[in-house]
């Protein structure tokens, strides 16, 4: 059978969800390899195994923590190289979309970011969410082997136990690899909850808010739901949120089983950001308001008098 290369993206020790997602879609074009590189493959391999991977192709050197991005192009490159697969999956992250844009480059193969969906057929057809939402397209790449990068919450994590059997990757570092160093490292500070991208649940805050001290509504909220917190362009531009949890086509996409928006209008720049979300929730008292026009349910109220009655519920049932 095919094999689809997977790479893996793990931090601590642990195999990060996106990934396990990949491994699910992976099944549908053909036989899961995932490529794990840097420390901790022997940790993470059951994890993998346990999801669909029929062997993991692995490689630890200093270069992947060291220099930027390249080091990890060479690596998948060698993964291809040594597969032949049908298709290359990685997660639409940052850093993500940027070795599968090089590597699609390096192998004269095309390219598709930020799928949502993906179905066999003749070549992998991959269901993508475009301009600001307002279509869905899908897309089969025409030339080469698929390089394609998933959105994270696109597919659930299906565990498939297979053999996962660890093979070392041998990787050649290409002159490039060593261009950009990284010099330092600061640790983000942790505030318990999931990352925004990854999160299956979020709940942001707009212009509605009024003010930075009131966006402990939302976070209470977030912390009763087990959520991430989005803020929109409004609020972090007015400060009273940091720009890393910003939502929307200037910030970050997000595609969770269930966003709420509490106190945001709707402007094309944030739902470009959360449009895919599974279910959406809008709170606003402006019942004109455009984002009532995209979502599954809405309550036309106060965020003052609703978030907190909400939250407050919400406890009372886990209780």
């Amino acid at each position: 059978m095919a094999e689809v290369l997977v790479l893996v993206d793990h931090l601590d020790g642990a195999v990060r969800k996106p990934t396990l997602e990949l491994l699910t879609l992976a099944r549908r074009l053909g036989e899961p390899v995932a490529v794990h590189l840097g420390p901790g493959v022997d940790t993470v391999a059951p994890t993998l195994a346990e999801h669909g991977a029929v062997k993991i192709l692995a490689a630890d050197a200093p270069e992947f923590a060291d220099y930027l991005v390249v080091p990890k192009v060479d690596a998948l490159q060698a993964a291809y190289e040594a597969v032949s697969p049908v298709a290359v999956l990685a997660s639409s992250s940052a850093e993500g979309k940027e070795i599968a844009a090089r590597l699609a480059l390096r192998i004269g193969s095309g390219l598709i970011t930020d799928a949502v969906d993906l179905e066999a057929g003749e070549g992998p057809v991959a269901t993508q969410s475009v301009f600001a939402a307002a279509f869905t397209a899908r897309s089969r790449v025409t030339t080469g082997t698929p390089v394609i990068t998933v959105k994270p919450n696109s597919a659930p994590v299906e565990p498939a136990p297979s053999a996962g059997a660890v093979e070392p990757l041998s990787v050649s570092f290409s002159k490039t690899a060593t261009g950009t160093e990284v010099v330092s490292r600061t640790p983000r500070e942790s505030t318990g909850r999931p990352d925004l991208t990854d999160a299956a649940i979020v709940v942001s805050g707009g212009r509605g808010v009024g003010d930075g001290e009131n966006f402990h509504f939302i976070e209470s909220l977030a912390d009763s739901l087990g959520a991430a917190v989005g803020a929109s362009r409004a609020a972090v531009d007015a400060g009273w949120y940091p720009h890393t949890h910003q939502v929307g086509q200037t910030g970050k996409s997000v595609s969770p089983q269930l966003y709420i928006a509490a106190g945001i209008s709707g402007a094309i720049q944030h739902r470009a950001g959360m449009q895919t979300s599974m279910t959406i929730v809008a709170i606003n008292k402006d019942e004109e308001a455009p984002i009532f026009d995209l979502v599954d349910y809405g309550v036309v109220g106060d965020l003052f008098e609703v978030v907190p009655a909400l939250t407050e519920e919400i406890n009372l049932r886990k209780a």
